[in-house]
């Protein structure tokens, strides 16, 4: 057995995003004293997933009763606003609409109105003319209005995350690129790309787009793979045509909520983003081609199973990516004003979406235990509005495994409550 001082760190989190800054961030607060380390490869937090989504502060209308998605989302969206409003985040609670164009969308809108009163949530029907006092430039046969859903910076909560952890004690090192994960009876030890090795406790994997390639190198079979889908966004030239928030009622066959209309923090009005296969788990541009890793995603059986079972939708997708006019189209369903000049292109973001063997798309978060380890392989919207109660759960699990190997957080060996 190691001695403690020959650990370098008593739970490692991989992944500098809003999840693993969020699960440093809920150790070192739940057991104060615990030697926290992150690691990640890019010079700076979030700047995959937690830096590239429309910013939404979701209300969790969308998930299924009684899902992790459903839970943290809710308890999540009210943390932070709480978060941000006692860091200076900036952040609004503007409320926003689900709009209806078609009728055969009205079962569903219905819907999610029980799902969202069952919520707890502020869900109120209106009608055209009431649509109309929200959003002039909106058209839609229905809508929903959802007041809790609001917007904030994503970027600035992670930072503020990885700010607490620091003055916490706890470490958090950029361009720590891990490549090699060991698994001993006393922990692991971890190699970065630098040559330089880590030994911990415990690991957490909070790696995102690169969740199950890590689970693989710790000697886990997560028993899915990450097919990345890259979402691209248009910004409005004319933000006016927008109040807030206007969302399509969601297909729910499928783990996207469509092209929408968002107005950020900054009085931008984002379009989109679409969902259409990557090329690279980090291409964010349609010539980006690694030809490993998409040989690895072609490798898993579930990515042809979501081919031949959904190609109808996603021919649709390609179609409104590869053509302005039709992404322009949709868009025209709820803003009929809205022209291909008022489109101006926008950085586009990468979807880590977890798909099983048998091409079943994970719906909800995915966290799963290993010896000496914690490996989150699902965390994608709504994961940055649940992240503190996600953190807090990661945070719980990890404290289980290393207490495993005998260790007692300092908090309970000073007699404090953990």
């Amino acid at each position: 057995m190691m001695t403690h001082a020959a650990y370098d760190c008593d739970v490692l989190v991989i992944g500098g995003g809003i999840v693993g800054l969020s699960t440093a961030y809920a150790l070192t607060r739940t057991a104060p004293g615990t030697r926290v380390t992150v690691l990640e490869k890019e010079r700076g937090p979030a700047r995959h997933q937690t830096g590239r989504n429309s910013g939404v502060i979701h209300s969790g209308i969308y998930y299924a009763p009684g899902s992790l998605k459903a839970r943290y989302a809710v308890r999540g969206a009210t943390e932070l606003v709480d978060f941000c409003r006692q860091h200076g985040i900036d952040h609004a609670v503007t409320g926003k609409l689900i709009v209806a164009t078609d009728s055969a969308e009205l079962p569903r809108l219905h819907a999610l109105v029980q799902r969202g009163r069952a919520h707890g949530l502020p869900v109120r029907e209106l009608g055209p003319a009431q649509i109309a006092e929200y959003e002039p430039r909106v058209r839609a046969l229905a809508a929903i209005r959802v007041g809790t859903t609001g917007v904030c910076d994503f970027t600035a909560v992670a930072v503020r995350f990885a700010a607490e952890v620091s003055a916490a004690g706890g470490e958090v090192r950029y361009g720590a690129e891990v490549v090699a994960v060991d698994r001993r009876p006393w922990g692991v030890a971890v190699r970065t790309a630098d040559g330089r090795v880590v030994r911990a406790r415990v690991l957490v994997n909070c790696a995102g787009l690169h969740s199950d390639r890590v689970a693989l190198l710790a000697g886990d079979e997560p028993g899915a793979r990450i097919v990345p889908f890259r979402g691209e966004y248009y910004e409005l030239a004319r933000p006016e045509l927008v109040r807030g928030l206007v969302y399509p009622v969601p297909d729910p066959a499928f783990p996207f909520l469509g092209v929408h209309l968002t107005r950020g923090v900054d009085g931008t009005v984002h379009i989109g983003p679409n969902a259409v296969p990557a090329l690279a788990r980090e291409g964010y541009g349609r010539t980006v081609v690694r030809p490993g890793e998409l040989a690895g995603t072609l490798a898993w059986p579930g990515s042809w199973r979501i081919a031949r079972r959904h190609w109808r939708y996603g021919a649709g997708e390609l179609h409104r990516s590869l053509s302005k006019s039709a992404f322009t189209r949709a868009v025209r369903r709820m803003l009929p004003e809205v022209t291909e000049d008022d489109l101006r292109p926008s950085p586009p973001g990468v979807r880590a979406q977890a798909v099983l063997r048998d091409g079943t798309l994970v719906d909800d978060f995915l966290i799963r235990d290993a010896p000496h380890t914690v490996h989150v392989l699902n965390a994608p919207s709504p994961a940055a509005t649940a992240s503190l109660p996600i953190g807090r759960e990661v945070a719980r699990r990890a404290l289980l495994r290393a207490r495993a190997t005998g260790w007692t957080p300092p908090a309970v060996e000073s007699g404090h409550c953990v």
